[in-house]
């Protein structure tokens, strides 16, 4: 029974890496209509339990969302199934990608700059619809416009870190009054003392891998600490990810092109953006290096997960931990508008031409509604013809 179980979660959650084109909000729409509603592994409320949680920890909220149902249908085992599934379609053909790119000199190619613009409408998307849920009064909206200029203004991972903790402690004491007052919670099958043995083996890595990088210089340890790091303090999902890894790539390993080509590539397969760390790896350290990043990016969100679960569902009861949270999501509407001006617009938008394609990819996602891998394409096939009338 639980061998049939665990293929069925392996052959459900293939469908859905192959299929669930359009960023986190889609996927998680994806998962309602093919975990819940077809197949009633769990009940709405459990469903938006779970992702409350998810939206809480650093990491890729919708991949965290898949790999908890995993948990909860499979066990761990479960989880990784899930997990692999949902994932692996996207990181092959990003890893392809880096390959071809390198392989056949795609660095100048049309629809490589049309991929950037791409980038441009897709994060501008992601800022605004953000923007309205997570922002919708005048002192959320302050807290954002605040990491927004700390973030332009002194861009770096650890800044990063800082406005996160600092809007927690903003959100604590601003926002704890107004709480949702009556939260039920879930139960898990996970023990709390394997949570605290997951929580601890995060710890152990994130202080024990710069060292070991440091002492041992070789370029795969280093490639391990980098993904794992940065997979264990993004906040606000695929989006968000952007300025941690400009900021450990580019310009060192990366150009700044090579990077946003990878970047827009990522919006036309379907799965988790955080497979972005799939084609940076094998761009920079050939194909061991693209598997490698891949799980030290993702190996963050099963230690979360694991050893979250069994305590965050007590912790969503109490009004000081949602306000925090409350906080904490604000800032992260901030970050993603630095990013988006610093690198998208500015490594992409470099004339009137590249403007005007984005504004229309822009207003096609935004007013007509239309799926992110057809802007991929709408983006790619303007660019061509753009090019040719303008060159």
């Amino acid at each position: 029974m639980k061998k049939n179980s665990l293929l069925e979660i392996l052959g459900t959650s293939l469908k859905l890496g192959l299929t669930s084109f359009g960023g986190p909000i889609a996927h998680l729409g994806y998962f309602k209509n093919e975990y819940i509603d077809k197949r009633k592994w769990l009940d709405d409320k459990t469903y938006a339990d779970i992702i409350a949680l998810c939206q809480f920890l650093p990491g890729p909220a919708s991949s965290q969302v898949g790999i908890s149902i995993g948990m909860l249908r499979g066990g761990l085992l479960g989880g990784v199934i899930s997990w692999f599934g949902f994932t692996m379609p996207s990181v092959l053909i990003l890893i392809l990608f880096a390959l071809a790119f390198q392989s056949f000199s795609l660095g100048d190619a049309t629809f490589i700059t049309s991929l950037k613009i791409v980038a441009v409408a897709v994060v501008l998307h992601a800022v605004l619809g953000m923007g309205k849920t997570l922002t919708p009064d005048k002192p959320r909206i302050a807290i954002a416009v605040v990491a927004m200029l700390i973030m332009l203004l002194f861009p770096s991972a650890i800044v990063q870190i800082a406005i996160i903790v600092g809007a927690a402690i903003i959100g604590y004491f601003l926002f704890s009054k107004n709480a949702e007052s009556k939260v039920k919670t879930f139960s898990i099958s996970i023990s709390k003392t394997q949570g605290i043995i997951s929580l601890s083996l995060l710890v152990v890595l994130l202080i024990g891998l710069p060292m070991l990088a440091q002492l041992l210089n070789n370029q795969y340890v280093n490639i391990f600490d980098t993904f794992f790091r940065v997979g264990s303090i993004v906040f606000g999902g695929g989006h968000v990810v952007l300025p941690l890894l400009e900021q450990e790539v580019v310009p060192g390993l990366l150009s700044s092109s090579e990077f946003l080509a990878g970047y827009g590539m990522a919006q036309a397969v379907p799965g988790p953006l955080f497979t972005f760390s799939s084609y940076i790896g094998t761009m920079t350290s050939g194909l061991l290096g693209g598997i490698i990043a891949t799980i030290a990016m993702f190996l963050p969100s099963f230690l979360l997960i694991i050893g979250a679960l069994p305590f965050l569902s007590e912790l969503r009861k109490h009004k000081s931990f949602q306000g925090i949270l409350t906080g904490v999501n604000a800032s992260v509407v901030g970050i993603l508008l630095a990013a988006f001006y610093d690198p998208v617009f500015t490594s992409s938008i470099t004339n009137a031409a590249s403007f005007s394609l984005a504004a229309i990819l822009f207003a096609l996602l935004y007013f007509w509604k239309t799926p992110a891998w057809l802007i991929v394409i709408i983006g790619v096939v303007l660019g061509e013809v753009m090019h040719y009338l303008f060159i």
